[in-house]
C-alpha cells in the first residue's frame, strides 16, 4: 500500500493576520484532520512533529522508504507587519521530477473546486525549496493560500475539514485508489467459512495483490467501506478486505 510522509508546517513564526493562530498551528490543524482520511483510503504515513524542522523532517524521510512526501505550508507577501494583497495557492514541484509534476497537477486540479479564486490555483516548478529538491522520493509543498491576507487567512480557518479531504482525495487519484470516505473507526472481527483466512488486499477486487492473510477471528479496526470492501487495518498493514467476513 502506498507510504507517504506527511510534512506540515513548524513555522510557528509566522503569525495569521486574524490573530488566531500561525501557519504551523494551522498546518498542523490539516494533517490532523487528513488521517482519518489517509487511513479510509490505506495510505500509510509518517508525520513530523512541531518540534522539528524542515530539514530534520527532509532527513527523516529520507531515512525511510516513502512513495511521496507532501509538505504543507501557507505564504506570506509581508513582513507580518501589515495586511498583503497577494492570494493563490502553489503547488511547487520540482522540475525534473515527473511524478511531482503530475502530483502537482492533481492537487491544482483538486484545490481548484474549493479555493474561492480558482485562477489563482496553479503549479509551479522550483529548484530552491529544500521540501521538494531534497527528499528521495516524489514531492510537492502546497502554499494553501497567504497567512498576511484576511481573506484567504479565513478560507484555510474556515475550511480545515475541506482542504484535508480535498488532499487526500488528489492523492488517491495520484495512486490510482477508490476515495473512501472514513467511518469512525470501530473493532471488528473476522468470521469466515471453516476457519480459514480472509485475504487483505491491496485494492478492491478479488485480483489485487494479497498484503496480508487474516486469521479466522483476529481483531481488526476498519475505518472505511468501499462498495462490498471494508478498508482494514491490521498488525500494521492496510488494505481491503470482504465486508461480509468482519462482524
Amino acid at each position: 500500500m502506498p507510504r507517504i510522509f506527511l510534512s506540515p508546517s513548524t513555522q510557528e513564526y509566522n503569525p495569521y493576520i486574524t490573530g488566531r493562530g500561525s501557519e504551523e498551528y494551522f498546518m498542523n490543524l490539516i494533517a490532523d484532520a487528513m488521517e482519518p482520511y489517509l487511513l479510509a483510503n490505506t495510505i500509510r504515513f509518517t508525520r513530523n512533529t512541531p518540534d522539528m524542522t524542515a530539514a530534520s523532517s527532509i532527513r527523516l524521510a529520507n531515512s525511510g522508504s516513502y512513495d511521496f512526501y507532501l509538505a504543507l505550508h501557507s505564504n506570506g507577501s509581508t513582513d507580518g507587519s501589515r495586511e498583503g494583497t497577494v492570494r493563490g495557492v502553489i503547488a511547487f514541484y520540482y522540475p525534473t521530477s515527473a511524478n511531482g509534476r503530475r502530483a502537482a497537477d492533481i492537487f491544482v486540479q483538486g484545490l481548484k473546486e474549493i479555493y474561492p479564486l480558482p485562477d489563482k490555483v496553479y503549479a509551479m516548478a522550483t529548484t530552491t525549496l529544500g521540501e521538494v529538491r531534497q527528499p528521495y522520493m516524489p514531492s510537492v509543498l502546497l502554499e494553501l493560500g497567504y497567512h498576511d491576507n484576511t481573506a484567504d487567512a479565513l478560507w484555510v480557518e474556515n475550511n480545515i475539514q475541506a482542504i484535508a479531504e480535498n488532499l487526500v482525495q488528489s492523492l488517491t487519484t495520484y495512486f490510482g485508489l477508490p476515495f473512501v470516505t472514513p467511518l469512525t473507526p470501530w473493532q471488528g472481527t473476522v468470521r469466515t467459512p471453516q476457519g480459514g483466512s480472509l485475504n487483505l488486499r491491496a485494492a478492491p477486487g478479488t485480483r489485487a495483490d494479497v498484503v496480508a492473510l487474516l486469521p479466522d477471528g483476529a481483531k481488526v479496526t476498519v475505518y472505511g467501506r468501499y462498495q462490498e470492501w471494508y478498508t482494514v487495518g491490521y498488525n500494521g498493514k492496510l488494505g481491503y478486505a470482504y465486508a461480509d467476513f468482519i462482524v
